[in-house]
């Protein structure tokens, strides 16, 4: 808690909001006390840093476990910084020891803290929405609690065809809670699994205003038919629900 606090309240996070503005949308959204599961799109490195610096809460997230025992020094700094800020080690080979990450999840959440998965299960190559990984809903279904969708928007255009981050303001949308009390005790069941995760992407592409595709990013376990499925009642690409804007709350 105390590394977290030093990098958003003094390091990392005045530089932020100093040079590129950040607002953040819907923050009545997110609980003040109490656990609270964020489901969020993934358009840049600079997305697990911007969350944290306009919630007014700790926010953790899951990071591949190679990262928590690296070596030499710069593997051990790395190592260090990532147990501080409350990440949560995943291996990423599958089977049981990816669901060790998720039983580290739940556990957390149990315990009243806000944990944030990027529902893509990696940043997005191209700008648009990707199939979303099935993690959000066993996480979801497992903790029995309902899921923020989250948008981060503008990062993508930080770092594109360039390594000097250009100055552009970022917004975060949080969407009011995804209800999956319906698919109660289906965590084992791949169908609603499916089903849940499908209905968390399509609250991010209407905070987003992200085009869909039901293409897995980063090419793991291949393309999946076309054309993309229409949700009902999710607005057009570009079209914004409305939630109350506020400044950064710090």
């Amino acid at each position: 808690m105390q590394l977290y606090r030093l990098m958003t309240d003094v390091l990392v996070g005045p530089v932020c909001r100093l040079l590129y503005r950040p607002v953040v949308e819907g923050l009545e959204n997110l609980p003040p006390t109490g656990p609270a599961l964020l489901a969020c799109n993934h358009l840049s490195m600079m997305d697990p840093v911007f969350l944290p610096v306009v919630l007014p809460r700790q926010v953790s997230f899951i990071a591949k476990a190679d990262l928590f025992h690296g070596r030499g020094l710069r593997g051990r700094l790395v190592a260090g910084f990532v147990r501080g800020v409350g990440m949560l080690p995943v291996d990423r080979s599958g089977g049981r020891a990816a669901q060790a990450g998720l039983d580290a999840a739940v556990a957390a959440l149990r315990a009243g803290r806000v944990f944030g998965v990027f529902t893509e299960g990696t940043r997005s190559p191209d700008g648009r929405l990707h199939r979303g990984r099935t993690g959000i809903a066993r996480i979801a279904l497992a903790s029995e609690l309902p899921v923020l969708p989250v948008a981060v928007i503008g990062t993508d255009a930080l770092f594109r065809r360039t390594r000097v981050p250009r100055i552009r303001r970022v917004r975060v949308r949080i969407g009011e809670p995804l209800d999956v009390s319906g698919h109660a005790g289906g965590q084992d069941d791949p169908l609603v699994l499916r089903a849940v995760t499908d209905e968390v992407q399509a609250a991010i592409r209407a905070l987003s205003g992200q085009e869909y595709v039901d293409v897995y990013a980063g090419g793991r376990g291949g393309p999946v038919p076309e054309p993309a499925p229409v949700w009902p009642g999710v607005p057009a690409q570009g079209s914004q629900p409305k939630v109350r804007s506020t400044t950064t709350p710090r």
